[in-house]
């Protein structure tokens, strides 16, 4: 391969991906109670919930060092583009973009490009991302003709997402401007979405789970566009069958080019919660 895409491990990446050979991760880790816990293969989700439901103190996370993203654009790969957590959540972003600084302060172009893009998203927005940049690889795009068809998708995609709470998002201060919900007396479950500047926002609410994710389904029938030629993606915190429900309710409304579901890695359900769904389209 002449080219390789490293994600963060925010990102989820399906089996094909992991066994394409074009894909990397850039792991985040998580503190709880003390323990560091590496975003990575190993990551236990069962584990992590435990730990999390035992927990008094709300988790925390940290984005890969700069100098990790500067070992992961070595190789003899000519094109190397990273997709990262939105800049506004996290500081991945920013420690890619120092990466790509160091490595280029040390060894010059050297027939290398590297770019970083902010996918002001999360989780299955930047699966879908990483597999936005292949396809223009495989379709014999060059470097910057993929960076601009990538950088519109980008601004094209659409991040939508109902969680059990919100209580770890608020905690580590990713809920800024966001009112405060009393969701846990009356069952009230917010609809929350990507802003294009990559912050969160609300698009509505509802009394319960089902009610919150019909309604969320609602809001993207309502904004979808060109949907046809879109995949759509699901990820899921340990609740396939609420995941496949809402793949139901959509497909039901709208046609994709194609559609996955798949289970959150470590960062994603840290954030997310035991039950949460984000929806990427």
């Amino acid at each position: 391969m002449n080219y390789k895409i490293i994600v963060d491990s925010c990102g989820e990446l399906t089996y094909r991906m992991k066994k394409s050979g074009v894909y990397e991760t850039a792991s985040l880790s998580m503190e709880v109670d003390g323990d560091i816990i590496v975003d990575d293969e190993n990551f236990d989700q069962a584990d992590f919930l435990r730990r999390v439901e035992a927990s008094p103190e709300c988790p925390k996370s940290s984005c890969p060092s700069p100098e990790r993203y500067m070992e992961l654009y070595g190789g003899d790969e000519e094109r190397v583009y990273a997709v990262t957590l939105s800049s506004e959540l996290s500081g991945s972003y920013n420690s890619a973009q120092l990466g790509r600084k160091l490595w280029m302060e040390e060894h010059g172009e050297r027939g290398k490009k590297i770019y970083v893009f902010n996918s002001r998203s999360a989780s299955v927005g930047e699966t879908l991302i990483g597999l936005k940049i292949q396809e223009c690889e495989e379709n014999g795009l060059g470097f910057e003709e993929t960076v601009s068809t990538v950088e519109t998708y980008i601004d094209e995609q659409h991040t939508y997402f109902v969680l059990e709470n919100l209580d770890t998002l608020r905690k580590n201060g990713r809920l800024t401007g966001i009112k405060s919900f009393v969701a846990s007396a009356l069952n009230i479950k917010p609809v929350m979405g990507s802003t294009p500047e990559g912050t969160i926002c609300q698009l509505g609410q509802a009394r319960g789970m089902k009610r919150a994710l019909a309604k969320m389904a609602d809001q993207i029938v309502k904004e979808g566009k060109t949907t046809k030629d879109k995949i759509l993606a699901i990820a899921h915190c340990n609740c396939p069958e609420r995941a496949r429900e809402v793949e139901r309710m959509l497909l039901d409304k709208i046609r994709v080019k194609d559609s996955f579901i798949v289970d959150t890695a470590g960062i994603s359900t840290m954030y997310a919660n035991d039950g949460g769904i984000i929806v990427v389209l």
